[in-house]
């Protein structure tokens, strides 16, 4: 059974809130970007507030350290499809996101699972976090490509780029360190 704390709830709405984003941006109507605008920044809020409510009330749980990430993923990559679908943004650069988000699972789950190493976030990684939600919401709000959201999508894909290399890199120094445990990001 998961245990009922306030951050496990807002872990489980984030998950729930996906399909609204999905179904709000592929809705043929005025108000769907609004709407999955506002619900994309309410479940991002979500992310935020969970990881730091569960550590400062001491309710971190199993089921909070595997559902955090796997919802955030869920909805970084859930609204990159549909903007690419909706072709507002360029079907390389979800691939790169998505390609490296699952690379990042994978090494997570096996340094956990295969060498007893945990693997946190790191400040690199919540940078990562804050570039992929502010370009999602810019190509959700803003119609057309303006210079600064090219920037701004071109910058995104640099640091998820570079915090990814920092997870491999870091894990693979702590392969050498025995004893130490990998920073890296989420």
């Amino acid at each position: 059974m998961v245990p009922l704390n306030l951050p496990n709830v807002l872990t489980v709405v984030r998950i729930l809130l996906v399909p609204v984003v999905v179904v709000a941006l592929l809705e043929k109507t005025g108000s769907g970007d609004l709407l999955a605008a506002i619900v994309f920044a309410g479940a991002s809020l979500t992310d935020a507030i969970d990881g730091r409510l569960a550590r400062a009330r001491g309710s971190v749980t199993t089921f909070g350290k595997l559902m955090d990430p796997i919802a955030d993923k869920l909805l970084i990559i859930a609204a990159l499809i549909a903007l690419v679908s909706l072709g507002r943004l360029w079907a390389w650069v979800a691939m790169v996101i998505i390609c490296r988000e699952f690379a990042v699972t994978a090494l997570r789950l096996g340094a956990g699972a295969g060498q007893g190493v945990v693997i946190s976030a790191s400040a690199f990684g919540k940078l990562k976090t804050i570039f992929q939600i502010a370009m999602v919401m810019a190509l959700i709000a803003v119609h057309g490509r303006p210079l600064w959201m090219t920037v701004l999508v071109y910058a995104t894909v640099a640091v998820t780029v570079l915090s990814g290399a920092d997870y491999f890199f870091g894990v693979s120094r702590r392969r050498v360190e025995p004893g130490a445990s990998a920073r890296v990001d989420r």
